[in-house]
């Protein structure tokens, strides 16, 4: 066995998991039918204000339901360490005490953490989505076990409020790992445009006469893709991978020099590369343009200005 894999391939025993867990008929069609119902109702309404908030979008610059997820955590891990060091409570007389205070906050962040995740989870594709949905069933599972450790430790079952809490912990635990895998193995919700740099002088790009007024254009420029947009006298380029899921924009409708991303339908300024509505938390990168010789040409980061000689 190589020296890469390791003995017993204990550094690609993950990728198994992940590949099996993708293929698992079950998830998928729970995945279909829960799309079902859950897609059309997102798609009504994603242009209300609060969904795009809930996803973090342009104002927060990141997902929301990554900074949730902490909190209840950090109040469950709270209650283990209290039921660990005895400090839970000092008899069975029942009621809220100091792990169950905990617990019930951990509970209550943990409504915000799984209504702005299945938001996530509705602009999400293909094997992600299943292995996003098998991350929110583990987060439920664990928010099950901790709401009857809760409902135990207020009926004064401290041992078995404890033994609740201990495998709410695990399972949740569980959910933060495959929530890793999705975000750091498969690039979920990262911006997919954060390293595009170049070229570092002027390309030819197309031919003007190939990009009338109100036209787009998407090409390849030493490597990189952009989308290019004329309106009037006025050329645009921007980076044409989408910085949410890596979608081509010059695939999408332009109206207004505002174009629409034709997988999940965020809306960049093609002028700035703002966002405009989300779910996008990054906007997009914008590369200078000029007419040279009947050709558009674009640049992307300017060279390093040269010292002058002492």
């Amino acid at each position: 066995m190589s020296d890469t894999q390791g003995p017993l391939g204990v550094t690609t025993w993950h990728r198994h998991l992940f590949a099996r867990v993708e293929r698992w008929p079950w998830l998928k069609s729970l995945e279909e039918s829960v799309s079902a119902v859950s897609q059309p109702l997102y798609d009504r309404h994603r242009d209300n204000l609060l969904v795009e908030l809930m996803h973090g979008g342009r104002w927060a610059g990141h997902s929301l339901h990554a900074a949730l997820s902490d909190l209840p955590i950090g109040f469950w891990a709270g209650t283990v360490v209290l039921d660990a060091l005895g400090k839970d409570s000092a008899d069975d007389r029942g009621g809220l005490d100091a792990a169950g205070t905990l617990s019930a906050a951990g509970l209550l962040a943990a409504a915000g953490t799984v209504a702005t995740g299945f938001t996530d989870w509705t602009v999400s594709d293909g094997d992600d989505r299943r292995t996003g949905l098998f991350h929110g069933l583990l987060n439920l599972a664990g928010t099950a076990l901790q709401g009857a450790s809760l409902v135990a430790r207020v009926h004064g079952h401290r041992r078995p409020a404890q033994v609740l809490g201990l495998a709410s912990m695990a399972v949740t635990g569980a959910a933060g790992y495959v929530g890793g895998h999705l975000v750091q193995g498969k690039a979920v919700m990262v911006n997919r445009v954060a390293t595009t740099t170049g070229p570092t002088r002027w390309v030819q790009a197309v031919q003007e006469a190939d990009l009338p007024d109100g036209a787009s254009a998407g090409v390849t420029v030493d490597g990189r893709q952009v989308m290019l947009h004329r309106s009037g006298d006025d050329v645009h380029a921007i980076d044409d991978l989408c910085s949410h899921a890596g979608a081509l924009l010059s695939r999408g409708p332009v109206v207004d020099c505002v174009v629409t991303c034709p997988l999940h339908e965020s809306r960049f300024d093609l002028r700035d590369g703002r966002i405009v509505r989300g779910p996008a938390h990054h906007p997009q990168p914008v590369l200078p343009t000029r007419i040279r010789n009947g050709w558009v040409e674009v640049r992307g980061s300017l060279p390093a200005a040269r010292r002058k000689k002492s």
